[in-house]
């Protein structure tokens, strides 16, 4: 696999100020079911980082300690944990609003059937991967079928209360097809909501438009296809000043499966972790009063979050120009 990452470091970006931490990022691995183009993980079904029993009680000790009431748990496909489900349960005793970004697909292979029940039980916010609403595309991106499971598990959702419920929210997630930046997302979301009403009567919260990050596997196809410096020329090109106001890495932090911080994920998988007199943080170690000094790092990738109307974790940035 080409590697983006030496030119992503050569490229300059403004720095960034740290904000008081609202919200704990937790990688659980890498392992996937799926293979999508786009995904900067480069997760798949070989994938075998996986984190540990005591590095999930270290967070879990580190969310107590310091009252973190946001959680956002990611992968690879963070159902296929062996410890998901009882992740879930300590995060809701802590009372922590609880998000999982899910593909939507694992949950229809055999082994996951029944986690339907415990999604009924701990109400939290789905954040699901629908790249385009029309099914070429999305099979296009993810593989051949994923956009049919993924209506179905839509549907089955929609029966439990997810997508209906307030307490059970559904946001879908889209990312463009190609180097392009996403459309609005206001009205890519009313586009979304009118087409799987009308055709699968499936209901959901709002959609978040993501820029596609140029690392790992999506990194490899824009050097492959000759496309990585017009790319990160439009990323440029394309940079908001206000968007700054709104980044994830301000107020966020991600850890990966061996417990070590991050500012965010995408910097997680440039292997760019937090460090203190030399030394790589690990969430027992890190302090968000005594730490909120260490430097946001930053590189050519950050565009991908600022172009446009801005692109985060959760969707479009709320402050444009």
């Amino acid at each position: 696999m080409l590697d983006t990452s030496d030119l992503l470091q050569q490229i300059h970006f403004p720095p960034l100020v740290r904000k008081p931490l609202k919200t704990l990022q937790i990688n659980l691995g890498y392992r996937c079911n799926l293979q999508c183009r786009h995904c900067h993980v480069n997760a798949g079904p070989t994938r075998t980082e996986s984190m540990s029993r005591q590095t999930l009680n270290h967070i879990l000790q580190f969310i107590e300690t310091y009252g973190i009431k946001q959680v956002d748990i990611t992968g690879g496909a963070p159902e296929m944990h062996p410890n998901f489900i009882d992740l879930l349960k300590q995060l809701q005793q802590l009372q922590c609003n609880i998000s999982v970004r899910s593909n939507l697909v694992i949950l229809t292979e055999p082994d996951f059937q029944d986690y339907y029940q415990w999604l009924e039980q701990i109400p939290l916010t789905l954040m699901a991967s629908l790249p385009c609403y029309l099914a070429e595309n999305v099979d296009t991106q993810r593989g051949k079928g994923v956009y049919d499971k993924s209506i179905q598990v839509l549907q089955n959702l929609n029966q439990i209360g997810y997508g209906d419920n307030p307490t059970r929210p559904i946001n879908l997630i889209y990312n463009p097809q190609g180097a392009d930046l996403p459309a609005a997302q206001e009205q890519l979301e009313q586009d979304y909501k009118r087409y799987l009403r009308r055709h699968y009567d499936i209901h959901f919260n709002h959609l978040l438009t993501l820029t596609n990050q140029p690392i790992k596997r999506f990194g490899s196809w824009l050097l492959s296809k000759k496309l990585f410096t017009p790319y990160m020329q439009m990323l440029q090109d394309s940079f908001n000043p206000a968007t700054i106001k709104q980044v994830m890495c301000r107020e966020q932090i991600s850890i990966d499966y061996n417990g070590q911080v991050y500012d965010c994920d995408f910097n997680q998988m440039l292997n760019m972790p937090l460090s203190r007199n030399g030394k790589i943080i690990r969430i027992q170690d890190y302090h968000p009063q005594l730490d909120q000094q260490i430097p946001i790092k930053v590189a050519g990738h950050c565009y991908a979050c600022t172009a446009g109307n801005g692109s985060s974790c959760s969707g479009q940035l709320e402050y444009v120009a």
